[in-house]
């Protein structure tokens, strides 16, 4: 399965490849942790913080899957919004669950600082604009439900608005403790790292088998088995094995990256963008000065391999920024298509198989991917360490909601 194609934008940024030493597999692992992409290292990273013993595997290098297609925007904020949330699954854990995204936010930038990666991690705001006049009092309610469970939002009217951004929308809500980053970066600076911390990293190594052996497990791959007593599979939008997935769907999705804009003063704090309309657009910004944007999804569970059908979408995406900021001259210099996928009820699969004691997910579906690795790595490395986790019922995978 072909995770993008297309001309990726963050790879002119990483010049230096990740070197890693091939490890000495040991006889027993406490823990295996499956896929070396963000939801992997971030596991790692926690792991390695709460003093598991494990070891990583990935069936390629570090770094070369879904991670390098990533648009990088970091919310706490979800597809589905908090009051839309709590109709599904009820107030108390819809407020829970928001408030786990952005405790996993400020974790995120505490990896970041630990890592040396704080130039690519950069904290802004976020714009949601109503796409139209019929979203107005939706949004509204979103600012209502926020503001009433503490978490920070600002209400803008038409002329607010107006008065901090170039574009007309009927109304905007802005939510503060967000960020954007190089997820590329941040993904290899935590590989790094841990090579650092001996942390054994297996790279080139694909699993074929997972079989039962007695409490443990068997990893079987062509470099030989791994045992170990659980197994996290952070596998990205790759198929999750011995795991149901009806309730999940893959999609596609386009981005572009822009020439550099020689300053963004009419863009009010380079917040992130995004609106209310589905599918909707988002855009950044990046450290060189480039906009970032993206969107254009398609219910199409492959990648397509057209050159034209992605210039197609590219200046789709271009036209739409440009009818939000007339005053930049824009160019499309990077434009990629990527698969991500979403589940049924817009929340991330995160926990111990039903039926199959000691296999775990780590499955961040969603726009949210990143933060939703950082809160889940978190919860599972609870539950290996046999600590019952409070919130792991909100996104257990035999939910049936």
């Amino acid at each position: 399965m072909e995770m993008h194609n297309g001309n990726l934008y963050w790879s002119i940024t990483e010049s230096e490849q990740i070197v890693l030493q091939k490890p000495i597999k040991k006889e027993r692992y406490d823990v295996l942790v499956i896929g070396a992409g963000m939801s992997g290292t971030l596991t790692a990273y926690t792991l390695h913080k709460d003093g598991v013993d494990f070891a990583v595997i990935d069936q390629g290098k570090v770094g070369a899957g879904s991670t390098a297609a990533n648009t990088g925007l970091i919310q706490y904020s979800n597809d589905i919004m908090l009051h839309e949330l709590a109709e599904q699954i009820g107030e108390e854990d819809a407020v829970r669950f928001y408030k786990l995204c952005a405790e996993a936010v400020d974790a995120l930038d505490e990896v970041a600082e630990t890592v040396d990666a704080k130039d690519v991690y950069i904290r802004r705001d976020s714009l949601c604009f109503a796409s139209s006049e019929a979203d107005v009092s939706k949004l509204k309610r979103e600012y209502e439900m926020l503001t009433k469970h503490g978490l920070q939002a600002e209400w803008l009217d038409r002329e607010a608005l107006q008065e901090r951004y170039p574009f007309d929308k009927p109304a905007g809500l802005v939510t503060n403790g967000d960020a954007e980053v190089n997820p590329l970066t941040l993904s290899r600076q935590v590989v790094r790292y841990l090579s650092t911390q001996n942390v054994p990293i297996f790279e080139e190594t694909d699993v074929t088998d997972v079989v039962a052996d007695g409490d443990d497990w068997l990893v079987l791959t062509p470099a030989g088995t791994f045992k170990a007593g659980h197994v996290i599979f952070a596998t990205g939008y790759r198929p999750a094995p011995l795991l149901d997935t009806h309730r999940i769907e893959l999609n596609r999705s386009y981005a572009i990256a822009t020439n550099p804009v020689p300053d963004f003063k009419e863009w009010d704090g380079q917040a992130l963008i995004w609106e209310t309309k589905r599918p909707y657009l988002y855009l950044r910004t990046t450290v060189d000065g480039r906009i970032i944007a993206g969107g254009l999804d398609e219910e199409k569970a492959e990648t397509p391999h057209s050159e034209a059908l992605i210039q197609r979408r590219a200046e789709r995406l271009r036209r739409e920024v440009e009818a939000l900021f007339p005053m930049y001259e824009l160019t499309v210099e990077y434009a990629w298509v990527a698969l991500f996928g979403e589940s049924i009820d817009q929340l991330p699969f995160i926990g111990e198989h039903p039926d199959r004691p000691n296999l775990f997910y780590l499955l961040g579906y969603g726009g949210n991917g990143t933060v939703y690795s950082m809160l889940g790595s978190k919860i599972l490395s609870e539950l290996v360490r046999g600590i019952d986790h409070p919130d792991a019922r909100i996104v257990r995978l035999d939910r049936t909601r």
